[in-house]
């Protein structure tokens, strides 16, 4: 894609170029975003097709103007029968496990409601900027359900998991302050400006070494292990760098220029 070129992905997802490397990945189902299985389906397509994308090296998960994701769409859920909803509900988690292994660098920028599903999206990205008037949470145990689509497993290892289980059980949403206060969000900005530092921050990783990709794996994938195994992780990815023009440049930039002036190609 061109800079300022729109992809389709299907009827409710897109990607756009917004140059220097930084791709957006937008929901667009108005009015609300509500996910259903061919929003799934659609971010899971999205997120393959740029986890393969050498071109781009930082994303902005984008809802728009008014909202990120309220949240499942209740009314196609609640005609699902168990049998049909057994069939189909790995579906959720296998979207969201595809934006987590983004190995861009990911930052979702949130406005109006990240509620259920749409928090649950929100979680997979390395960072989470909210706008002053956001709101977020997983209410559905209101709806006699539970979090599905890594609601249980991330939110812990963000907030802590007697956060998590406050948030959970009682189904509370929380104002973009409180969520900034436990860690949900990372920076609260103003509702008008929200995107612009989501992309503004996107485009410094962007301009980031290679080696980026290699600190998100290692962080990532070492959470999910013992500290031995993950110190093996971490020295097999550290000696990967070796194998980078990156690493060239970044230490003959040191050498000759002193530290943070080197201009990495991401490769």
């Amino acid at each position: 894609m061109a800079e300022g070129d729109e992809q389709r992905i299907g009827d409710h997802v897109a990607l756009s170029d917004a140059g220097d490397g930084v791709t957006v990945l937008r929901l667009d189902r108005p009015p609300v975003n509500a996910l259903n299985f061919q929003v799934w389906d659609e971010l899971s397509t999205a997120a393959i097709g740029l986890a393969a994308d050498a071109d781009t090296r930082a994303v902005v998960l984008w809802g728009g103007e008014r909202m990120f994701a309220a949240g499942a769409d209740i009314k196609a859920m609640a005609a699902e029968s168990f049998q049909s909803f057994a069939a189909r509900a790995g579906a959720l988690q296998e979207a969201l496990r595809a934006v987590a292994r983004l190995p861009q660098i990911v930052i979702a920028a949130v406005t109006g409601f990240a509620l259920g599903g749409g928090c649950e999206l929100a979680l997979t990205a390395d960072f989470r900027f909210a706008a002053t008037d956001a709101r977020l949470g997983q209410p559905e145990i209101l709806l006699g359900i539970i979090p599905g689509a890594g609601g249980t497993q991330r939110l812990p290892r963000l907030v802590g998991v007697q956060r998590a289980r406050e948030l959970v059980y009682s189904g509370r949403i929380v104002d973009a302050d409180e969520a900034r206060a436990i860690g949900l969000v990372d920076r609260v900005c103003p509702a008008g400006e929200v995107f612009d530092a989501a992309l503004e921050q996107a485009r410094t990783y962007a301009r980031g070494p290679f080696a980026l990709r290699l600190a998100k794996q290692a962080i990532d994938q070492g959470m999910g292990l013992d500290l031995d195994a993950a110190l093996r992780l971490e020295s097999s990815l550290f000696t990967a760098c070796f194998a980078t023009d990156d690493r060239e440049i970044g230490m003959r930039s040191f050498i000759e220029h002193g530290p943070g002036r080197a201009e990495f190609t991401g490769r």
